[in-house]
C-alpha cells in the first residue's frame, strides 16, 4: 500500500525484538503509532515452506501476538478503510465490532487463522465485512467451520466474496454474478510467498480510490505480480508509472 502511495495504519502487539523492523517500516513510510510493544516478549514468527505451487508448510509461535493491540480507534480518519487480518484473535473480534460501530468498512481476511478462530466468532465478523477475501482451500475451511455455503457468505457479507486461485487468477462473487479476473504475468516467478497480501494492496487501493470491485481486484492482480519476482514477501518494489505501465499492458 506504501508503494500505491497509501500510508496505512499498523494494528499489532510486537516484542522487544522489533526495532529493526519497525525502523524499515517507518523508512518505507508507515508509521507505528498503532503498534503496541510488549517489552517481555518476542515479536509472532511464521516459517513457511513453499513450493512452486503455492503449496505451503507453516511453522508459528505466538510471542507477543498473545496481548491484544488495544487500540484506541476514537482518532479514526473519515473515509478510511479496513481490513482484519490473522492476528490476536480477541483483536479480530474487537476490530469488527469497533469498525461496525464507526461504520466503516472493512475487508475480513482469516488467513491463517482459521484453525485457531472459533465458529462463533469466525460467524460474527464474517457478518457485515465489506468484502470476504481467502484463497480457495480457506474458503473450504470457512464453508466446514460455519456450516455455511457460499450463498449463505454472500447474503452475510455487505458487498462481496473474493477467492483467490493462485496462478489461476481471482474470483470476484456477489448475490448477481460471478467475475473471473486473470492473474498478471509476471517477468519471473521466484516465491509465491506474499502474493496474497500484495493483492489485498492492490485491491484496497482501487476501493479506495472509487474504483468499481472488478477494476480493483485487477489492480491487486498487478500488484501481485511483482510480489512473486522476488525471494521474500516484502522485496518487491514498482513506481507508480511501471505499476500502471505493466496494468495497461495486459488488461487494456
Amino acid at each position: 500500500l506504501s508503494l500505491l502511495g497509501e500510508t496505512p495504519l499498523i494494528l499489532a502487539s510486537v516484542g522487544k525484538d522489533f526495532n529493526e523492523y519497525g525502523a524499515w517500516l517507518e523508512k518505507n513510510g508507515l508509521p507505528l503509532t498503532g503498534i503496541r510493544t510488549m517489552p517481555e516478549e518476542f515479536t509472532a514468527s511464521a516459517y513457511i515452506t513453499t513450493d512452486q505451487s503455492d503449496n505451503q508448510i507453516t511453522g508459528f509461535t505466538l510471542g507477543a501476538m498473545k496481548h491484544p493491540s488495544l487500540y484506541n480507534f476514537s482518532k479514526t480518519t473519515e473515509g478510511a478503510l479496513a481490513i482484519i487480518s490473522p492476528g490476536n484473535i480477541d483483536d479480530m473480534l474487537a476490530y469488527s465490532r469497533a469498525f461496525k460501530k464507526l461504520a466503516i468498512p472493512y475487508i475480513f481476511d482469516p488467513g491463517q487463522s482459521l484453525p485457531i478462530i472459533p465458529k462463533d466468532r469466525l460467524i460474527e465478523i464474517l457478518t457485515g465485512a465489506y468484502i470476504f477475501i481467502s484463497n480457495d482451500y480457506e474458503l473450504e475451511m470457512v464453508n466446514k467451520t460455519t456450516e455455511m455455503d457460499k450463498k449463505t457468505i454472500l447474503n452475510r457479507v455487505n458487498t462481496a466474496l473474493i477467492t483467490t486461485f493462485g496462478d489461476k487468477g481471482s474470483m470476484v462473487s456477489t448475490c448477481e454474478e460471478n467475475i473471473r479476473v486473470s492473474a498478471v504475468d509476471a517477468t519471473r516467478v521466484i516465491d509465491p510467498t506474499g502474493a496474497g497480501d500484495a493483492y489485498r494492496a492492490g485491491l484496497m487501493k482501487g476501493i479506495a480510490t472509487e474504483k468499481d470491485l472488478t477494476d480493483a481486484a485487477r489492480m491487486g492482480a498487478t500488484c501481485a505480480s511483482y510480489a512473486v519476482e522476488y525471494k521474500g514477501t516484502q522485496e518487491h518494489h514498482f513506481s507508480e508509472i511501471q505499476f500502471w505501465e505493466r496494468h495497461q499492458n495486459f488488461f487494456g
